[in-house]
């Protein structure tokens, strides 16, 4: 596996340079002309230093990063994709990131934002590569079809392979906006007819933030742009290239339902008594426990739900080859955690053998209303399973 951890030490090139022409505005002056005040710029600010788990000393810097540089040059890039990628990002919890960091970023190179099209819209990519030789940030959407030397993707005569590399010798990093880009995803699985390949795989020199998922949420996708802007550097990347604040923990880790799991306490079918009393997915193929990212702490919908709240489990969507790792709805066989392999049968085992014991020690993570709450909702577990038991030998 590659190691992308190295990258995070390297310092990006000075952005204020991206003012050759003359026109370009700061963040804050881009705020400004969108009739937003200074107190809304200062919302901001924390809203995003929050999403970029920033301590408080640090949203000053921020704000005066937004305030005195000039805005990223950047090329979008779309390749085999749905475009949910850039749907999440213009639907992004606060107005500002669609108003600000959007608009500035569509400003250079995006298919299917911006207002250009045909010769216009390439002219606009090939000045941009040209005016920031070496500054300009690589933002890819989908993966390159490798098979049939390209055809199954191609843009303005040439295939995103030619395109891939031609924007990527002039940038000083890639972006690689979800699993498409990153893994492949729906393209890539098996049997993968058109040889569908991730970024990383292709480009080899030159430093690759990988942001997973299907799609990625759209704050991290801000807050990563803010950080370029306000530190010139790379995030803290784990060993497969995602940023640390967004895919250091697991879904499993965070999620509401993490006391019933604990408790062996599970939904049998999406319709049963247990699912309505909102006990854990796991026997119905839920993948949060070997799934990467921030989705049960940032959620979704303006912070209102993500899938498992929704009741459906999580599809491990950030995760490599989560189409080929099994069906969707069969439960995993083995859940990592606290440095053991141990399978939710056996956690399951422990709780139902011991129930006052093994409350106890689980009151060490959660207080002692949630262990009355959970004690109640086992024993009508039982109960509610005893009747399934029974209404199955009628």
């Amino acid at each position: 596996m590659v190691d992308f951890s190295f990258y995070q030490s390297i310092t990006l090139k000075n952005i204020d340079m991206a003012t050759k022409d003359g026109v370009r505005e700061t963040y804050y002056e881009s705020a400004i002309r969108k009739g937003y005040n200074r107190r809304d710029f200062m919302k901001f600010a924390a809203f995003i230093s929050a999403y970029m788990g920033l301590e408080n000393s640090l949203i000053g810097q921020v704000a005066n990063s937004l305030e005195t540089k000039y805005r990223l040059p950047i090329i979008w890039e779309h390749y085999q994709e749905c475009t949910c990628c850039s749907e999440s990002f213009i639907r992004s919890d606060h107005p500002m990131v669609a108003d600000i960091i959007l608009d500035n970023v569509s400003l250079d190179y995006t298919e299917t934002l911006m207002a250009a099209s045909g010769h216009q819209a390439e002219a606009a990519k090939h000045d941009t590569m040209k005016n920031y030789h070496g500054e300009y940030i690589l933002c890819v959407e989908g993966s390159v079809p490798m098979g049939a030397n390209g055809v199954y993707c191609t843009i303005a005569g040439k295939t995103a392979l030619e395109h891939l590399k031609e924007a990527a010798e002039g940038a000083q990093a890639i972006i690689a906006w979800g699993s498409c880009a990153t893994n492949g995803c729906v393209q890539g699985a098996k049997p993968n007819p058109t040889g569908a390949t991730p970024i990383h795989k292709i480009i080899k020199n030159k430093p690759i933030i990988q942001m997973p998922g299907c799609p990625p949420i759209g704050e991290a996708m801000a807050a990563l742009i803010v950080h370029y802007v306000t530190f010139e550097r790379l995030p803290e990347l784990d060993r497969s290239g995602r940023p640390k604040a967004f895919y250091g923990k697991r879904v499993h880790d965070t999620c509401y339902r993490r006391p019933y799991f604990d408790a062996g306490l599970f939904a049998e079918s999406f319709d049963d008594v247990n699912a309505k009393e909102g006990y854990c997915l796991y026997k119905l193929g839920c993948r949060g426990p070997s799934t990467y990212n921030a989705c049960a702490s940032m959620k979704w919908n303006n912070g209102i739900s993500f899938p498992i709240e929704s009741g459906h489990g999580c599809i491990g969507c950030s995760e490599a080859n989560f189409w080929d790792n099994g069906p969707f709805y069969k439960r995993m066989t083995n859940v990592p955690g606290f440095g053991i392999e141990s399978s939710a049968d056996k956690v399951g085992m422990i709780a139902t053998g011991a129930v006052a014991a093994g409350l106890t020690a689980h009151s060490i993570v959660a207080n002692i209303t949630k262990y009355k709450e959970l004690k109640g909702r086992y024993t009508r577990g039982k109960i509610n399973e005893d009747k399934l038991e029974k209404n199955e030998e009628n």
